[in-house]
């Protein structure tokens, strides 16, 4: 039994759709298990990583488990919902487990490189015995969903940093390398720092799915201080706030086009026209 925790994310939703579709027994975890949509023979379950008592039997009698947690950085002293993961995997005697990273993952000293480094140590800790994987990848190319509401209203979107670069990943690719560690075993230990196969601007990505969609898109810059203002908004610490400036208005940062995506799939990698096709569905019509 392999078990998918954030089974309705990006990824997750992916990596449940490839592993059934493989004929691989798996428990998709989710906090609203009746209202989830998953393929037939999923097996849907209730579990909360801020709820660490519900994620006894989320775990029973797994081999393996996609970790994955959206806990945003600085709402605890520390990525309290990783760590209830990955003990509960231990307990449950897990033997092989994917980690969904972040690109660098702890490196650097700030906030964000502290708490990532605390949440892959908690997989990677020879003491819990966990044949681990780490995905470390950048700028999911789903972001551009976060466009659907402003298109809904007309042709023009509101996009912080609309001009940094990063060498964006369909999370399509991401499931299809995470099923491999999963199924196969062929990736225990390795640490997989992973990107799509070009580097573009949120500017040029707008411009590519307008092509897609047959809408002539524009760009709204939203000025820096007014991103600081937002994420400021969202409850994050003021020490969160400034190291996700750095990080963001680093120019190298998440730009760099990896090889390791087309090596482990042994293929090129989606390209961020490729995603746009395959979701054209997903943006509304004004």
């Amino acid at each position: 039994m392999i078990l998918v925790t954030g089974a309705t994310g990006h990824v997750g939703s992916e990596l449940v759709r490839r592993l059934t579709a493989a004929g691989e027994p798996v428990r998709a975890m989710t906090r609203r298990p009746s209202k989830a949509q998953f393929p037939a023979g999923t097996e849907a379950v209730y579990g909360d990583a801020a709820d660490p008592e519900s994620l006894a039997a989320a775990f029973a009698g797994v081999d393996g488990v996609f970790l994955m947690s959206a806990q945003a950085v600085g709402t605890a002293p520390e990525p309290t919902h990783d760590l209830a993961l990955a003990a509960a995997a231990e307990r449950a005697g897990v033997r092989r487990v994917v980690k969904l990273s972040t690109l660098d993952g702890g490196t650097g000293d700030d906030p964000i490189a502290h708490w990532q480094r605390t949440a892959e140590a908690a997989v990677t800790d020879p003491a819990r015995g966990f044949a681990w994987t780490l995905l470390r990848p950048g700028r999911f190319m789903s972001n551009a969903l976060q466009w659907a509401g402003q298109l809904r209203a007309g042709d023009e979107v509101a996009i912080p940093f609309a001009d940094r670069p990063a060498a964006s990943i369909d999370p399509a690719d991401l499931a299809e390398i995470a099923a491999q560690a999963l199924t196969t075993g062929e990736h225990s230990g390795a640490v997989h720092e992973l990107s799509g196969p070009q580097s573009l601007t949120p500017t040029e990505e707008l411009a590519v799915l307008g092509e897609v969609l047959g809408r002539d898109l524009r760009v709204r810059s939203v000025p820096v201080e007014a991103a600081r203002a937002g994420m400021s908004s969202y409850g994050f610490p003021p020490e969160v706030v400034d190291a996700i400036m750095r990080r963001t208005l680093d120019g190298d940062r998440g730009s760099e086009v990896l090889p390791t995506a087309e090596k482990v799939l042994g293929r090129p990698a989606r390209t961020f026209a490729q995603w746009a096709r395959a979701h054209a569905g997903e943006f509304p019509r004004p």
